[in-house]
């Protein structure tokens, strides 16, 4: 709270002479619950001074918020985009939470990145196939301070196999991971953003998703279904503002696309001739999950047309 308002915590002078339900207001909104309180009594003129008090300790609680250090927590931080991901918030001053799964050595190199960059953060482990694991992890972030406002669901597993020979098991793999997956993630995060008013949910999606790729069947189907799932968490959350959004990266130069990469001279479709730089996405990212008018959109991060 603004220092110059600390004088006034127990009873400003507005207050004087008030009744005790206007003073029971006022107590409500000098603990950071004004706005809700003040709309409760919409037909007291009395209270008219009380009511714009609130209203504007309400606001600059929000401002001290806002100008408070802020968390993100990125799944499938370990490498590649979700690396580049953390960086970019770690740059900006953010204190972020690294996930893995298994390589614990390549999530350490982020965080030592992390770190280089002046930035602050912490591990943590957890197969999002689970969501016991999922929910754990959620928790253990939620619990720090500052906790997470920004959740990026970038945790996914390719493999390329046609359609005919690829094995159930391979099939049941990727869809548990990218789809099921994320579903742990947003029933996770959800639940704390709505009870803090709000935050934002980026979700790393694929163009497959939209027009599929020969032996990219799982993986195209996965992705086609975040579409759905984010649509729907936007509506059903967009009243506690809590937005949700996709973001389709491009190729990118990953351990995940090096099997299907393109040749760099053969970019079709692409009306730049090239894909996007890492920068861009990463960039994109970051823009997108402070956006607080924005929810159930897809944000397509190339020159490709949808």
């Amino acid at each position: 709270m603004p220092q110059f308002l600390q004088r006034h915590t127990q009873y400003p002078p507005l207050v004087h002479g008030c009744d005790d339900r206007t003073i029971g207001i006022w107590e409500a909104a000098r603990d950071g619950c004004g706005q809700a309180h003040t709309l409760a009594f919409p037909r007291y003129p009395t209270h008219n001074r009380i009511v714009i008090w609130c209203v504007l300790l309400n606001q600059m609680n929000q401002t001290n918020q806002t100008n408070q250090r802020r968390a993100v927590l990125v799944t499938g931080a370990s490498g590649g985009i979700g690396q580049a991901i953390s960086l970019a918030f770690a740059a900006a001053g953010w204190f972020v939470g690294v996930h893995y799964h298994k390589n614990k050595a390549a999530a350490d190199d982020t965080l030592r990145q992390v770190e280089a960059t002046g930035g602050t953060g912490t591990l943590y482990e957890a197969d999002i196939r689970d969501s016991h694991a999922v929910r754990q992890m959620v928790e253990a972030s939620c619990s720090r301070v500052p906790a997470p406002s920004v959740f990026v669901c970038n945790a996914g597993i390719g493999g390329s196999r046609l359609l005919l020979r690829q094995p159930q098991e391979d099939w049941a793999s990727v869809i548990a991971t990218n789809l099921t997956g994320t579903f742990h993630c947003l029933r996770a995060m959800a639940p704390p953003l709505l009870a803090r008013g709000g935050g934002s949910i980026v979700i790393i999606g694929s163009y497959a998703g939209f027009h599929g790729s020969s032996g990219q069947a799982a993986y195209a189907a996965s992705k086609a279904g975040l579409i759905g799932l984010v649509r729907t968490a936007a509506q059903e959350w967009g009243a506690g503002n809590v937005r949700v959004n996709l973001l389709l990266p491009g190729w990118q130069q990953t351990d995940l696309s090096e099997e299907a990469m393109p040749a760099d001279d053969s970019w079709v479709g692409h009306a730049l001739g090239r894909p996007p730089s890492r920068e861009e996405v990463t960039n994109t990212v970051f823009h997108m999950a402070q956006l607080n008018d924005v929810s159930g959109q897809i944000w397509n991060c190339d020159s490709r047309c949808l």
